[in-house]
């Protein structure tokens, strides 16, 4: 999978994992539906992020909500 392609299984795909690594509680708001390919550097940017971190501290995990947040529909 080739995740430098902004398509619509890859950013299910990065938002599907975003859910986990951020363990979000409330899946409403980390569903892919609410997401739009416009966004998909963005999104793509701050799962790279949370990608080379090995752990993720909870103010980081709230302020990439926040920011997810932003980027929904």
């Amino acid at each position: 999978m080739n995740l430098n392609e902004a398509n619509e299984d890859n950013l299910k795909y990065i938002i599907d994992d975003l859910s986990k690594k951020l363990q979000v509680l409330n899946p409403t708001i980390m569903d892919p539906d609410n997401f739009s390919l416009k966004d998909y550097n963005e999104i793509k940017q701050l799962y790279d992020m949370v990608k080379s971190k090995d752990q993720i501290s909870v103010p980081e995990i709230h302020a990439i909500i926040d920011e997810l947040k932003k980027l929904r529909k």
